[in-house]
């Protein structure tokens, strides 16, 4: 019995459903803010994505309990960090430069089809933001069950070294 449930390994409909509506927007952010480099760009988009997933049910909680987007927050938050690490990184300086993304671009189309893009349920997960989202979780599930095991050493060697403590105390007479 669990007070909070592991992470489970695959991801949820909710999360595919996040990464296919936002994965372009996302990774034509991150290309912007590393300065078109495509390579940084990928890490970063994948770093915000696995971060996020590590995240997920505490930001969907956070959110339904204010009542605001807590994930889109999150997700610029920790965009902005990473980038400045990556920034950080670097030997040379970076400059970045506005330039207007192609996915930003007024799209031709109906109304209902305008729309059918960002309602929940009718978004339609891409093969590529599907393998995103599963490599992020699987990213995010693996940090987990390894910082699980660290708990759980960390949690032995202090009951391990009180009980050292404990007979040490014991056999030298101290009552």
């Amino acid at each position: 019995m669990y007070l909070v449930p592991p992470m489970d390994d695959e991801p949820p409909p909710e999360y595919v459903a996040f990464v296919t509506l936002r994965a372009r927007e996302l990774r034509a952010e991150a290309t912007r803010l590393v300065g078109g480099d495509t390579d940084a760009a990928e890490r970063v988009y994948l770093d915000v994505l696995t971060e996020t997933a590590g995240h997920w049910r505490r930001l969907l909680w956070w959110g339904r309990l204010t009542g605001t987007d807590a994930v889109t927050a999150y997700v610029r938050k920790f965009l902005d960090k990473r980038t400045e690490e990556w920034r950080e990184d670097q030997i040379y300086e970076v400059r970045v430069t506005a330039v207007h993304a192609a996915g930003h671009a007024p799209r031709a189309g109906s109304l209902a089809l305008l729309k059918a893009a960002v309602i929940p349920g009718t978004a339609r997960a891409s093969l590529e933001a599907l393998a995103d989202a599963e490599i992020a979780w699987v990213h995010a599930w693996r940090r987990s069950q390894w910082r699980h095991v660290m708990r759980v050493a960390g949690g032995a060697v202090l009951i391990v070294g009180g009980m050292i403590q404990y007979f040490g105390h014991l056999s030298s007479g101290g009552y």
